[in-house]
Order: structure tokens, then sequence, then C-alpha cells
């Protein structure tokens, strides 16, 4: 079942763009290129469930109101950069997109079992011989 991946409302994103950290010379210095991507979860239009699995990520840049910061400065052009954030957000999105698979309780096999007992009694013979030497 393939699953049409979610699109954010570019209106629901705020982009400021900030000076870049790092080496890069005069460019660093004069060019504000990187990019703050900021998107509140509770406040967009995504379906509830996602907003649900997107809060719940333990991700550092999900804030406690629920807004997610990202910062691009990957690129030095200030576009390329905002079309890098969009691309992270987007991939964000789509990976809790779909719900996850409920896990089905399963009883171990025969075959498993017997593996488990053997492995057991293996290693309750080489225990066995670690006592004292009984001379009779």
């Amino acid at each position: 079942m393939s699953q049409v991946p979610l699109q954010v409302d570019e209106a629901e994103v705020q982009i400021s763009a900030i000076r870049a950290q790092g080496a890069g010379g005069q460019n660093v210095n004069k060019v504000s290129s990187a990019v703050h991507l900021r998107f509140d979860i509770p406040a967009s239009s995504l379906p509830e469930d996602v907003k649900e699995r997107l809060l719940a990520l333990r991700d550092s840049r999900i804030t406690q109101q629920g807004v997610l910061v990202l910062k691009a400065q990957q690129h030095r052009s200030q576009d390329l950069n905002r079309l890098d954030a969009y691309a992270r957000l987007h991939e964000l999105v789509n990976s809790v997109a779909r719900a996850p698979r409920t896990r089905r309780a399963t009883q171990p096999t025969y075959g498993s079992r017997q593996r488990r007992l053997e492995g057991k009694s293996q290693r309750s013979e080489t225990k066995a011989l670690r006592g004292r030497v009984r001379t009779d």
C-alpha cells in the first residue's frame, strides 16, 4: 500500500535568515546565508495522529511548546539552505506519517525451546566439572 507523502503548508512555516557559524571567511561575516525554520506542530493543519507522533518524538529540535526549529547552514546560498530546511522538515513529517505496525505476541517454536534447553544442559555440565575433585 503506497501512501502519498504529506505536504506541509508553507504558510505555516516561519523562516528567518541568520548568519552562519564556522569557517567561511569574509562571506560568513557579511552575509546571512543560514536559515532558521520554525514550524508550530500543534497549530499546523497536519492530521491529529501525525501531530501526536511528531510531538512524541524525543527530538531536541522540538521545544516544549511543540515548535520544531531547524537550522540549515550547509550551503553558501540562502536559497539552497531554505530548500534544505524544507526538505528536512518534509522528511521528518513523512517519517511519522504512517502509523507503526502493532506487535502481536507469538509463542516460541518447538525447535527454539529444544535448542534453549539443550544449551542450558550443556552449560550445566560445564559448570558441574568446576566442583571439587574427589579422590575415593
